[in-house]
């Protein structure tokens, strides 16, 4: 469905650590997108007739409007095919700067937008395990550690030490950092 988005989007979550590692780990509930805060209503054009759901913080979901701009504390938009069914799609927004993509968590944790994804062999764009590991870094849960496992011997040197100063910076001291190192 987002192939016909028009903008940059990326699978994100626990599918873009399988599409990285090339193989499916777990189950999911939903699929993760991410986007960038400008592209925000290419979700209202490639869901049309679905119901989107704003999370304002500290996390009260409401129904999004068409053509509403969701201000910048806004950094998810839950999405179901209709009233009662279940979500589907968990689209998330961040921040792009000047061609730079800019973390919504520490401002001072960016990338060129050309280099926060790769594409599956079946091209399928997914953002990059270092970039979706350092999201997931915030309270790991035992998914998440599943997912760092997995994937960490695929990680190359720069991005371990992408990733290990990323989430030193953010967070302080972590588990991950050493394992990185």
């Amino acid at each position: 469905m987002f192939g016909r988005a028009g903008c940059r989007w990326w699978i994100a979550g626990g599918h873009a650590i399988e599409l990285a590692v090339g193989r499916e780990l777990r189950p999911h509930g939903d699929v993760d997108v991410l986007l960038l805060r400008d592209d925000q209503h290419a979700v209202q054009e490639v869901l049309p007739g679905w119901e989107w759901w704003a999370a304002d913080p500290p996390g009260t979901l409401r129904p999004w409007l068409r053509d509403e701009r969701l201000h910048p504390g806004v950094h998810d938009v839950w999405c179901r095919p209709g009233p009662g069914r279940p979500w589907r799609i968990q689209v998330m927004l961040d921040e792009g700067r000047g061609g730079e993509w800019v973390s919504r968590r520490d401002a001072t944790v960016r990338r060129p937008v050309a280099g926060i994804g790769a594409v599956s062999p079946d091209g399928i764009p997914y953002l990059r395990p270092e970039i979706q590991l350092y999201y997931k870094a915030k309270q790991p849960r035992p998914k998440d550690e599943r997912d760092f496992d997995a994937v960490l011997p695929l990680l190359d040197t720069g991005q371990r030490a992408w990733l290990a100063d990323a989430v030193s910076r953010t967070l302080g001291p972590h588990p991950w950092t050493a394992r990185l190192r």
